[in-house]
């Protein structure tokens, strides 16, 4: 387990990661699942209702997933890196490490997902409704045709509606939903600048969130909107995912903003390249008061016979009982050089914070070849942004 969440596997290599607030939205789905096929079969037992909204709910997020491989498949098709894909409280999101370099790879991973989910969706339509009966019938009394489903056609039935809904709404043109994404995508291809299409995108989905709040606020004082109707629960909903979007479109905009403003710019004009190092065969003690008291160093590169060997950080010391500081050293709760991601003082500082944050960690080592030049801290680049955004803007 690690940060918010667990990993339950890999599929074609990615790793499948679980946030803890997809066990409250499962628990959700499942408990109005069971109430809606009680009310819908009255002969079907307590525990028939519960068995198959356990099912029907792991085969709803299964397809959540076949969603999301499908961006991330594509994605690595095309030479960007996917790191895992984490199934949340709004459903899945894919952990892409890097925008796609052209407008036309940007709209074929943003609209491939949609497509899986309601080709999905139209063939579990499909095989329920070979098992429902005469059209007709079903038309002229769906209520009726719906209570003589058996369990298997209505788990079919539920699911294949789902997947052609969740499609349809990854459509709507808010970013950074699919849809939006497929609107930068657009723009970019009109305009060849993938700054003022990420601007204009997200200007969009921040309008469709707002929307969306203010919809919601109405439902949940009883005002009827058109396709979501009303009712304080679902208005609350609604209001919560336009919340979320408008934070997504927002922050979706800064990263870009960031690597634009990274990007071009070495590792060697931003990295500390005089930081103080430490002896894998000094204690813990010593490292504490010698190296970390009274400065704002967190993490120190550990040298033994004169080269890099690993890198200790606070939480390293952290994790070390305080009555063995004396009697254990550095090396012995260090991260060994070879676990370590490190840089090159020429790369590109764009593809380094690519690197601290698909690592999580607050500082990369530089090497030229084997040789130790400098410290590149997440602090650094940060006041490197917060300099560099205000002549920006400036301009």
């Amino acid at each position: 387990m690690s940060g918010g969440g667990f990993g339950i596997g890999r599929v074609f290599g990615i790793k499948i990661r679980i946030d803890w607030s997809w066990l409250f939205i499962f628990l959700l789905v499942t408990w109005n699942l069971a109430t809606v096929f009680s009310q819908s079969h009255a002969d079907w037992s307590v525990g028939l209702s519960w068995g198959t909204a356990v099912v029907a709910a792991l085969l709803f997020f299964a397809s959540v997933l076949a969603h999301e491989l499908a961006h991330s498949l594509v994605a690595r098709a095309q030479g960007v890196p996917v790191r895992s894909i984490t199934l949340f409280l709004f459903g899945g999101v894919s952990s892409i490490e890097r925008d796609p370099d052209s407008p036309a790879k940007e709209f074929l991973m943003a609209f491939v997902g949609p497509l899986t989910s309601i080709v999905l969706g139209g063939v579990l339509l499909g095989i329920a409704g070979a098992t429902v009966g005469p059209l007709a019938d079903t038309i002229a009394d769906p209520s009726a045709a719906i209570a003589k489903l058996n369990p298997l056609s209505t788990l079919l039935m539920w699911l294949g509606s789902v997947n052609v809904l969740v499609g349809v709404f990854n459509l709507i043109p808010g970013f950074p939903l699919d849809g939006g994404r497929v609107v930068r995508s657009l723009i970019w291809a009109a305009t060849d600048n993938l700054r003022r299409a990420t601007r204009w995108a997200s200007w969009l989905g921040q309008a469709i969130a707002w929307l969306m709040i203010i919809s919601g606020i109405a439902m949940v004082f009883g005002l009827q909107v058109p396709f979501f109707g009303t009712g304080f629960i679902s208005g609350l909903w609604l209001a919560f995912i336009g919340w979320f979007l408008n934070g997504a479109s927002v922050q979706s905009y800064q990263q870009v903003v960031i690597h634009d403003i990274l990007e071009g710019v070495q590792v060697a004009r931003i990295m500390r390249t005089d930081p103080p190092t430490v002896e894998a065969s000094s204690s813990v003690s010593s490292l504490v008061h010698d190296h970390i008291m009274g400065t704002d160093d967190h993490a120190f590169p550990v040298l033994g016979d004169g080269r890099l060997v690993g890198l200790v950080a606070l939480e390293d010391v952290r994790r070390a009982h305080r009555d063995v500081w004396e009697t254990t050293t550095v090396g012995e709760i260090m991260t060994p050089a070879d676990k370590l991601t490190a840089v090159g003082p020429e790369e590109d500082a764009a593809d380094a914070l690519n690197k601290l944050a698909a690592r999580d960690v607050g500082q990369l080592p530089v090497l030229r070849g084997s040789e130790l030049v400098g410290l590149l801290r997440r602090q650094d680049l940060v006041k490197w942004l917060q300099l560099h955004s205000e002549l920006v803007r400036g301009r």
